[in-house]
């Protein structure tokens, strides 16, 4: 990476994401030293992409800034000589989200776009496409680091440097800024007094909090935020999880916070019984998210709009800008910040191998993030965090490989989806309507295409 004047990649540049992350380097523009942003995305996307990309334009030129912004589908250009790649692209669009929530739902089971059906589908479109973006940086910007925050996150970012060999990789998520947020609001002490210590998975990870005293506050926060007597709805978790309280003897047994996706875990029924009531109006998550995003960028259009609208917080983008631009600004001054990253484990978290790729605590500095040191989780959460990885591991070499098997025994580790017949069902309906999107299971789609399987969606 060069020292002086930086040239930013984003792949998705089309994405309503993109005015979050430009207020974001806008936001820091004293600490980085920005001279090009390039914004790419696929013939698909180019509409938005001219949307967004004019009024990426028009906050920069707002801001009294030089910077030069370009807009192109040439992912290549965009790389060529690129110091920092940041990567917020959706394969198939939010149509595919579309059949990744329905499909499964149609069959009473939950479809989620991270953790469960959806999730694992999210990722085999996804990960061959990191791999093919890794391989162009190879030859053309060498040394630039990989900021991911395309979901699934962590599976991604485990492709990207334990199969792709591009080790200057980090992923994101905004998920702990709104925990940390929620946490010094309810002890009302400044985050920048307490301390906090992550660990797991992407979506998956828990946490404990400590005071400038080195008092841990951890079950003095699950009494504030889960004790059914004192329960309120936290106005910080992200809109696409519904809120149902967490059994309070579980947490208190754990002794760790959770972090919102476990609702998924920890409720399961109640938000799989959620999703089928939303499934049967009309009104998933992902058909909500189309419609929030139809209207973002009708307002995008308008040549007076210089900031970010206000409506992208109801497209979970919260804290996007603070993640992505934060991460880059870090590893370009090696300020030490200490962030939440998806990044090798390295033996901080000892219940998983060093070689995969976990979601914890790190310091950020030049050489990228350093672990915090997490040890062993207790008993309760251990189970589910190994099962998950093995899931991940799974999904991720099914990804790669087109194996079918592989597919199918992720689908059965998978703890929302049903082993046996149904699973089979969803898995194979799935495949055929992602077909456009998964030219590497093409044999296992013949297969099913000549037995007759019509997706129901």
């Amino acid at each position: 990476m060069a020292r002086g004047a930086l040239k930013v990649a984003v792949i998705g540049g089309g994405s309503s994401y993109t005015p979050e992350l430009i207020e974001g380097y806008i936001k820091r523009k004293d600490e980085l030293p920005i001279a090009e942003i390039w914004l790419v995305d696929i013939e698909a996307g180019r509409e938005k992409l001219e949307i967004v990309g004019a009024m990426a334009k028009r906050m920069v030129k707002a801001a009294g800034l030089d910077w030069r912004v370009e807009i192109t589908l040439d992912r290549r250009a965009a790389l060529a000589g690129a110091d920092f790649v940041s990567t917020q692209f959706r394969v198939g669009l939010l149509d595919a989200r579309i059949k990744d929530e329905r499909i499964p739902l149609s069959h009473g089971v939950l479809g989620q776009e991270t953790k469960g059906a959806g999730g694992l589908f999210k990722a085999f479109r996804t990960i061959p496409v990191i791999l093919d973006i890794v391989k162009d940086m190879k030859e053309l910007c060498p040394d630039a680091w990989l900021v991911n925050f395309t979901n699934p996150a962590g599976m991604v970012t485990e492709a990207a440097i334990f199969h792709g060999g591009w080790k200057r990789t980090v992923g994101l998520c905004n998920v702990s800024f709104a925990l940390m947020k929620t946490a010094t609001t309810r002890l009302n002490i400044p985050e920048e007094k307490l301390t906090f210590a992550f660990a797991g998975l992407n979506h998956f990870h828990w946490h404990r909090v400590w005071d400038d005293l080195g008092v841990e506050r951890t079950h003095e926060l699950i009494d504030l935020l889960y004790k059914p007597a004192a329960y309120t709805p936290d106005p910080n978790q992200p809109k696409n999880i519904t809120h149902h309280e967490y059994p309070y003897e579980v947490l208190k047994d754990l002794g760790m916070l959770p972090n919102y996706y476990h609702r998924y875990y920890y409720v399961g029924d109640d938000m799989l019984s959620e999703a089928i009531k939303n499934f049967e109006t009309g009104t998933t998550r992902a058909e909500e998210v189309k419609r929030v995003e139809d209207r973002l960028f009708e307002l995008y259009k308008d040549p007076a709009l210089d900031h970010k609208p206000e409506e992208l917080s109801k497209r979970g983008g919260a804290h996007y800008s603070d993640a992505a631009c934060e991460l880059i600004c870090s590893i370009y001054n090696d300020k030490k910040t200490e962030m939440v990253v998806s990044t090798p484990n390295n033996g901080a978290l000892t219940d998983l191998p060093a070689d995969c790729v976990i979601e914890a605590s790190a310091q950020i500095g030049a050489t990228g993030p350093s672990c915090k040191t997490w040890g062993s989780l207790p008993v309760g959460a251990r189970g589910l965090l190994q099962l998950n990885k093995a899931m991940e591991q799974l999904a991720i070499e099914a990804a790669i490989t087109g194996d079918y098997g592989k597919a199918l025994h992720a689908f059965t580790l998978n703890p929302f989806i049903p082993a046996g017949a149904r699973g089979r069902q969803i898995l194979d309906e799935l495949l055929v309507a992602h077909e456009a999107h998964l030219p590497q299971f093409a044999d296992a789609i013949a297969r099913i295409a000549a037995e007759g399987l019509k997706s129901k969606d």
